[in-house]
């Protein structure tokens, strides 16, 4: 049974026992116990003064990059949406939501002659996961043009953080605990709108020929150890193609796990543990998951399987 927690009203949406496989890349995973979709930061902020801090929080976005467990998320899920999907001109930049998809920043920066942003087209998911993990593709990373961001801290207080303390590095930002950022700037020089359409093409047209976008999937499963590709690992110790129930490494592209139709989170898990394994004992190299997992295994039993790193 959900424990039921003390919730301050709010304008923006808040149900117990919500489905989350739905909203995940993947389409698979359990329930959040509550999910709370705030309206505005003003909204959200409310939600946490007022909140008990002892309820366990997950913040979420796109899904791109998560498996959601199948035992679902403890405590409240917080949703940024579409209150949080703004993109607006600064000068030579852009501040955006941290709402806003990796893509359509990509695409408004184009519209504006401002350069520097094409890699984003590259990146499946939402700006605040992006700066989270310090998403990067195609030669350019988050770190090298984020300037700052914004956000509340646990009590729901706002803070501006510069990016250079946040000390970003290869799939690493060092944000505060439980802050959740809500918008930031990105800095980029002006080009001719023309030659960065053209190099966001290029850059679809290398995703589209060299990863499964069609199919049921959440990006890079795990990262690039240092002098290393994941997939070429991957593919050297025998794994492309391998399939644990409806969860297959993809015969593409070696560094991306499928849904195939009914896989169930914990068989994804399951697979990429096989795979680390098998990397492991055939390189002596041990890859560490890109991929977020979240919440509770399905049952204890499945738990024995997973780790935490």
């Amino acid at each position: 049974m959900i424990q039921t927690f003390p919730f301050p009203s709010v304008r923006g949406r808040l149900k117990s026992n919500v489905p989350l496989g739905p909203r995940t890349w993947f389409r698979c995973g359990g329930a959040a116990d509550w999910l709370f979709v705030p309206e505005d930061e003003e909204d959200l902020a409310h939600f946490l003064t007022h909140c008990s801090p002892d309820m366990p929080r997950t913040v979420l976005g796109a899904c791109s990059n998560v498996i959601i467990r199948d035992g679902g998320i403890e405590g409240t899920v917080i949703r940024l949406a579409g209150g949080f999907a703004s993109i607006e001109q600064d000068q030579n930049g852009l501040i955006a939501g941290s709402a806003a998809l990796d893509v359509t920043v990509a695409e408004k920066a184009a519209s504006l002659g401002l350069g520097g942003l094409e890699f984003l087209a590259g990146i499946p998911g939402s700006l605040g996961g992006a700066v989270a993990m310090n998403a990067g593709a195609y030669g350019s990373e988050m770190v090298d043009c984020l300037d700052w961001i914004e956000g509340l801290d646990p009590t729901g207080q706002t803070l501006r953080i510069q990016a250079r303390d946040l000390h970003m590095s290869y799939r690493h930002s060092e944000l505060p605990a439980g802050f959740i950022v809500t918008r930031l700037r990105l800095k980029a020089t002006p080009e001719d709108p023309a030659l960065i359409r053209q190099h966001i093409s290029g850059i679809r047209a290398s995703r589209e020929a060299s990863q499964p976008l069609r199919a049921r999937t959440g990006g890079s499963t795990f990262r690039n150890p240092e002098g290393y590709k994941a997939w070429s690992l991957i593919d050297q110790a025998g794994c492309r193609g391998l399939q644990i129930g409806n969860a297959q490494i993809s015969e593409k592209h070696c560094n991306f796990m499928l849904n195939l139709g009914h896989a169930r989170s914990t068989d994804l898990e399951i697979l990429g543990e096989t795979v680390r394994k098998k990397v492991f004992d055939q390189s002596g190299i041990l890859l560490q998951w890109e991929i977020k997992r979240l919440g509770r295994p399905a049952t204890e039993t499945a738990s024995t399987f997973l780790s935490q790193d």
